[in-house]
């Protein structure tokens, strides 16, 4: 089923474009910008990747970030990226950035974005794959830090669909960027956030009613609050879902545990996709196909998931 799976013409909701960045292509980037570091190849890299938590997680995320310095560095970031699209017919990809990554590093936030959108036109142009960017704060960082970081974005406002709240949730609510969402909003921005993977369906509840967001990424934990799962289903607001990610996170243990199938059979509107695939096992296909081995999803199920996602673009 997995060539089925793969053909199925499928969105990309839940991508972050540093969480795509592969191995190899961290070596070869450290080699062309001379960059020491701390394994000694690929392999040892790669077994670096068993991590524990999401806090862990993060820590080998941002240390496999630094290799990323010029703008030719993010066009092929997200130029590989876009290519895997194309080899699994994915025909519309939001991905975010978060450019607090490489700023707090030095690098400016315009190298960043240039290097990012040129790989997304040339890739409208030459491969067939809409875009949509996303603007991404890091919520563990302070909201004055985030006010900053959307300061940087406004004179490059048309590059950006929207902005997005991601990286470590526990113990820092969505009520914290209330502000900057607010004011993202006022300039036009359309607003998603990061609620309800490790944190609790109280957190899903605050992105919606303060920061007012169309869509919810990850969310899984709705399921534990039978009023909020009511409000999804009415409203029919998507859930940017990552089952590889969240069994790799241990949001749950094994992917049989997965609650994917069942809000989609409650009419909840959850979409497929692979958030950071070079860590978390694979890409937007894999991610169909550990459903179809794990929970036995059906052709049926795959087609309205793989509808969900087209449907829930914010760039239609």
């Amino acid at each position: 089923m997995y060539e089925w799976l793969n053909a199925l013409p499928k969105a990309e909701l839940h991508l972050h474009l540093e969480g795509t960045l592969e191995p190899e292509l961290l070596f070869a980037l450290a080699e062309r910008n001379r960059i020491a570091l701390p394994w000694n190849d690929v392999e040892t890299l790669r077994k670096a990747y068993a991590f524990n938590n999401l806090q862990e997680f993060l820590d080998l995320y941002y240390a496999g970030a630094d290799v990323l310095r010029t703008e030719q560095d993010f066009y092929d970031l997200t130029w590989a990226y876009l290519q895997k699209c194309k080899a699994q017919n994915v025909v519309h990809v939001e991905p975010f950035f978060d450019p607090q990554t490489h700023t707090d590093r030095g690098i400016p936030f315009e190298v960043v974005l240039a290097g990012i959108r040129a790989a997304l036109q040339d890739g409208e142009k030459l491969l067939g794959i809409r875009h949509g960017l996303i603007l991404s704060f890091l919520r563990h960082l302070s909201e004055e830090q985030a006010q900053k970081t959307l300061d940087h974005a406004l004179p490059f406002r048309d590059a950006f669909i929207a902005v997005g709240l991601d990286s470590s949730e526990v113990g820092h609510p969505p009520s914290k960027f209330q502000r900057v969402f607010d004011r993202a909003r006022s300039e036009g921005f359309l607003t998603v956030a990061h609620a309800g993977e490790e944190g609790p369906p109280e957190y899903i509840w605050e992105a919606l009613d303060l920061l007012k967001v169309e869509r919810i990424d990850h969310g899984v934990r709705a399921f534990e609050d039978e009023r909020l799962m009511r409000r999804l289903i009415d409203e029919q607001i998507p859930l940017t879902v990552c089952p590889l990610s969240n069994t790799k996170l241990c949001v749950f243990d094994d992917m049989s545990q997965h609650t994917i199938l069942d809000m989609l059979e409650r009419g909840v509107k959850v979409t497929v996709n692979s958030d950071d695939p070079a860590y978390f096992g694979g890409y937007v296909t894999e991610n169909f196909h550990a459903l179809q081995q794990s929970l036995g999803m059906t052709e049926e199920q795959a087609r309205r998931l793989a509808q969900n996602s087209l449907d829930a673009r914010l760039v239609k």
